[in-house]
C-alpha cells in the first residue's frame, strides 16, 4: 500500500454534534469511532495542502478519506476499547522490574488486574528499556513460560498476549495458549518471526522502533514525526502482509519513548488520528514513561498513573483503542468516564 499521501484529521467532535456534522456532510467519522473529523490536512510526500474543511477537499482524495474514516480491522480482539494490563516479569524493568519474577505473584498479579477490568494482560520477559541489554530467548521464555502457563489454566477467557521480539519465545507461547503476539521491532528482529505468525490466527502488535534498546536514543531524528511514524509502520504492516499474515490481525502501536525524545513523543501523541491512515487497530502504551515525568516532574514511576491516564484516553476518538497501562482500576474508570460524556 502506497503512504505517500495522508490525510491528518483535525477539529473533533464528539456526540450528537459528531452526529449532525456527518450528516449535515461537514465532517466524517474517525476510524469508525465516537469523534468526527472537519478539517484536514493533505499530505503528499512532505508536502501538506494545509488545514481545510471536510467538505472543501479536491476531487481524487476520495480514497485517502475513506480509509481514515473507516473501522479499523479487529486485530483478532473484541470490538470495544480494550485495557491491556502490564506483566513484567523482568528484573530490570523501569518501573516495576522484579516484582513479579516469582510465577505465584506474577499469576496473583494477572489475576487482580482481571478482577480490576483488564481484557488483556500483556506478559514481558525482556526490558526494553532505553539502553537495557538483550537477554538470550531461552531466559526469556523461562521468566514467562511458567505465569503463561499458569494465567491459561486458570483465566482461560482472558486473552493473554507475549510481549517478545524473539521468535523462539513466540512459538512457545503460542503452543501454550497465547492470544496475541505484541513485537517492539514489529516483526523485524528476528528473520523467523514474519514466517512463523504467518502459519497461526493470533493477533499481532506491530511497534514503531528504529534501532534496538540500546541503540534507540541514537535514531530519534526526525523531519515530521507524525509522518514518518505512520509511513514506517505502513512499511512493517505491508511486510506482514506479504509474509502472508491477514491484515484483521494486525495492531499498530505508534512506540512512544522509543527512538523519539520527550517533545517527539508529546507531538506523536497531539496527532495520533494520523494514525487512522493505517486502517488497523491502535494499542497506546505510555504507562510511567520518562516522557511522563519530564512533562509532569514526577521522578517516580509509580507515582505517574493519574499523567499516564490523562494521556492514554488520547487514543479514544480512534475507537476500539487497547491501552496498555501498568494500573488497570484507574484506566477503566478513566475509559468508563470519557465514554459516558464523549458517545452519544
Amino acid at each position: 500500500m502506497d503512504f505517500r499521501r495522508l490525510v491528518e484529521p483535525a477539529g473533533l467532535l464528539y456526540g450528537v454534534a459528531a452526529q449532525e456534522a456527518v450528516e449535515r456532510g461537514d465532517a466524517l467519522p474517525l476510524a469508525g469511532g465516537p469523534a468526527a473529523f472537519t478539517c484536514v490536512d493533505l499530505i503528499e510526500d512532505n508536502t501538506r495542502s494545509g488545514f481545510m474543511p471536510v467538505a472543501a477537499v479536491p476531487a481524487g482524495w476520495e480514497k485517502e478519506l475513506v480509509r481514515v474514516a473507516q473501522r479499523p480491522v479487529s486485530g483478532k480482539l473484541p470490538e470495544r476499547p480494550l485495557v491491556m494490563g502490564i506483566l513484567n516479569l523482568t528484573p530490570d524493568s523501569f518501573s516495576d522490574g522484579g516484582t513479579h519474577l516469582e510465577t505465584s505473584k506474577a499469576v496473583e498479579a494477572g489475576q487482580a488486574m482481571v478482577r480490576a477490568g483488564a481484557d488483556v494482560l500483556d506478559l514481558g520477559g525482556e526490558s526494553t528499556r532505553p539502553g537495557s541489554l538483550p537477554v538470550t530467548p531461552q531466559q526469556e521464555w523461562h521468566r514467562i513460560g511458567p505465569a503463561l502457563r499458569a494465567l491459561r489454566k486458570q483465566s482461560p477467557d482472558v486473552v493473554l498476549s507475549v510481549d517478545t521480539r524473539n521468535s523462539f519465545v513466540m512459538e512457545q507461547a503460542l503452543a501454550v495458549g497465547a492470544d496475541v503476539i505484541n513485537d517492539v521491532s514489529a516483526l523485524a528482529h528476528d528473520p523467523d518471526a514474519l514466517p512463523l505468525l504467518a502459519e497461526h490466527e493470533c493477533g499481532v502488535v506491530l511497534m514503531h522502533m528504529r534501532g534496538v534498546p540500546e541503540t534507540m536514543a541514537q535514531h530519534a531524528v526526525y523531519e515530521d514525526v507524525g509522518y514518518e511514524v505512520v509511513r514506517e509502520l505502513g512499511q512493517r504492516v505491508q511486510a506482514a502482509l506479504d509474509a502472508g499474515i491477514a491484515r484483521e490481525r494486525l495492531v499498530i502501536d505508534p512506540g512512544l519513548g522509543f527512538a523519539k525524545t520527550t517533545e517527539q513523543n508529546r507531538e506523536m501523541l497531539a496527532r495520533l488520528p494520523l494514525l487512522a491512515n493505517l486502517g488497523c487497530r491502535v494499542l497506546l502504551g505510555l504507562s510511567r514513561k520518562r516522557m511522563i515525568g519530564e512533562l509532569t516532574g514526577v521522578s517516580d514511576p509509580a507515582r505517574r498513573d493519574p499523567a499516564t491516564q490523562t494521556a492514554t484516553l488520547e487514543a479514544l476518538p480512534l475507537g476500539n483503542s487497547i491501552l496498555r497501562v501498568h494500573e488497570v482500576e484507574g484506566m477503566v474508570q478513566a475509559v468508563t468516564m470519557w465514554r459516558a460524556v464523549h458517545v452519544a
